[in-house]
């Protein structure tokens, strides 16, 4: 127990000492904590509609519930491999708007 709170004494410490010797105005430069996780900046791969699961839709899409993700996966199964991402925009509850908001994230 003492030997974990001491790890993480020291691992605090060491950023704090990080931080701290960055050159004037450097600080500008250094990304703030804020619990939060921008998800546009944090896709590094795309996601097929045509074989991810409901859950990996939703988790990867944004404004994309597991609802949608559902409809997306069952209009597949029901006509087949989408032939391009803007074919989403058939499904129903998906528009022009999200399926653009999302062309970054999406792939066949």
């Amino acid at each position: 127990m003492q030997s974990g709170l001491i790890r993480m004494l020291c691992t605090s410490l060491f950023l704090l000492s990080a931080v701290s010797v960055l050159p004037a105005g450097a600080s500008d430069a250094v990304p703030r904590l804020t619990g939060k996780i921008n998800t546009a900046e944090t896709v590094t791969t795309k996601v097929s509609v045509n074989q991810a699961t409901a859950e990996m839709l939703a988790e990867a899409m944004n404004g994309v519930g597991l609802k949608k993700a559902r409809a997306i996966v069952e209009y597949r199964e029901q006509y087949g491999p989408f032939s391009s991402v803007e074919q989403l925009e058939e499904v129903p509850g998906i528009g022009a708007a999200l399926v653009e908001r999302n062309m970054s994230r999406l792939t066949l």
